[in-house]
């Protein structure tokens, strides 16, 4: 279903980028499964009977590993990482397996936007915590406050900064 011009050109779609918070960075991923998966298609080889079952769960693990990572951490199946900002709501989505964060904007009561975060709260007192780190580009980063900061004006709430 396509979105409508106008709803399209309002909305601000940033994507995001999971491996500059991860505990392991997706080299380190990638080298991993494919340890796992040449580990694995050794296994295999060197069974003269083929009778190990284990083996081959092995090795369909390593490649499930290897889809996951891959999956997460490029955008070879689309953008599954992101940031949206529209005119109704601010989504926040981590990843292909991750569900979305939705605020509305009408039930936002204030933002504090620093250098690398951005904290909402809205009116029934719930905060929501937005991780900027992930944002690939500086340009991005401003245009995002840019778009809260207007948001702020038409639905009159509150924006501090530091």
């Amino acid at each position: 279903m396509a979105a409508s011009g106008s709803s399209a050109r309002s909305s601000l779609f940033i994507q995001l980028s999971p491996t500059r918070s991860t505990k392991l960075s997706f080299t380190v991923q990638m080298a991993l499964a494919l340890f796992g998966l040449t580990w694995a298609v050794v296994l295999l080889l060197s069974d003269a009977g083929g009778s190990n079952f284990l083996y081959y769960i092995f090795a369909v693990l390593a490649v499930a590993y290897m889809i996951y990572v891959i999956l997460q951490n490029t955008s070879v199946f689309g953008i599954q990482s992101y940031i949206e900002v529209t005119p109704e709501y601010i989504v926040r989505k981590h990843g292909v397996f991750r569900s979305k964060h939705v605020t509305a904007i009408p039930q936002i009561e204030a933002v504090h936007l620093s250098s690398l975060a951005l904290r909402v709260t809205q009116k029934d007192g719930a905060v929501t915590y937005y991780d900027l780190k992930q944002v690939r580009k500086k340009k991005d980063l401003e245009k995002i406050k840019r778009r809260i900061k207007e948001l702020a004006t038409t639905h009159q709430f509150e924006v501090t900064e530091n």
